[in-house]
């Protein structure tokens, strides 16, 4: 359950992490393809994460492929105790910018068997299947990744890209503790999925957290917001989804320091109700 951690943390079934994420997807090359231009960079962030307080780290096996998942073994083991690095399964790569499913329960076990060694863990805390396949049966999906935590090859299981029905008929088979769809200030299409969530006290990870379009526009309402608490645009999105809910658990990621602080300290922005009212109605 998400619900009863202090404030500022949230609950993943028996783990509390910090409401505010890292997204490793941006660490790798471009279109999420092969390594990072600046490796050392990107080790950088990974580690410049962990010293800001972060302790949730999202990946996947797609990202890069395995680029993300050997750069954080790399960056961050031995893991520190309380860091939880989440990755996930079910997506297969063609290349930069291709992205296709597979849910096939025996590509899925060897997915989080690959992720177990590229990460160095005997296991993983959170394994999230990342995209529903309309090739394979989802419930098939989900009884896999149930067997694998069965076996205690994952800890907690969670969900990517699903509808209400979808989240619905996995609770049936294994508890999830977590939901990562795509929801932002410009796209709020997941509605219905977040105050599912919200009813049965379960994280939503909002994916592509930062995306503002016409509200950050000169003279925006989300620009004179940023200008009156004297931060950015960004950091304004993403306080207001932190304000939107509190089973919301952002993830933004970057491949630069710089950013990955600005991002950090959104999470000690605090916006007034009218503010957050105006960017609710925008």
């Amino acid at each position: 359950m998400a619900t009863h951690a202090p404030e500022g943390t949230i609950r993943l079934g028996d783990i509390t992490v910090r409401r505010m994420g890292f997204g490793a997807m941006r660490i790798t090359g471009p279109g999420v393809w092969g390594p990072p231009a600046d490796r050392a960079g990107a080790l950088a962030v990974l580690r410049r994460a962990v010293e800001l307080g972060v302790n949730l780290v999202d990946t996947a096996d797609a990202y890069g492929p395995n680029v993300s998942e050997e750069l954080i073994h790399e960056a961050l083991s031995p893991y520190p105790p309380g860091l939880v690095v989440a990755t996930k399964g079910g997506l297969l790569r063609g290349g930069p910018g291709q992205w296709s499913p597979d849910g096939r329960p025996e590509h899925l076990r060897r997915a989080c068997e690959a992720s177990l060694k590229r990460l160095g863990v005997a296991r993983i805390d959170l394994y999230q299947l990342h995209r529903p396949d309309p090739q394979a049966p989802f419930r098939e999906s989900v009884r896999e990744i149930a067997r694998l935590r069965e076996e205690g090859k994952v800890r907690h299981v969670g969900l990517c890209n699903v509808t209400v029905a979808q989240l619905e008929e996995a609770r049936g088979i294994v508890p999830i503790v977590s939901v990562q769809n795509r929801y932002n200030l410009e796209d709020r299409h997941s509605e219905d999925v977040l105050e599912a969530c919200e009813r049965l006290g379960i994280a939503f990870l909002p994916w592509f957290p930062l995306a503002t379009g016409r509200l950050a526009l000169a003279g925006g309402p989300l620009a004179k917001i940023a200008h009156a608490h004297g931060a950015t645009p960004a950091q304004v999105a993403l306080a207001w989804l932190l304000m939107r809910s509190p089973v919301m658990l952002p993830i933004p990621g970057t491949s630069s320091v710089a950013h990955l602080e600005e991002n950090v300290a959104a999470a000690a922005l605090r916006l007034s109700q009218a503010e957050f009212d105006q960017l609710d109605g925008a």
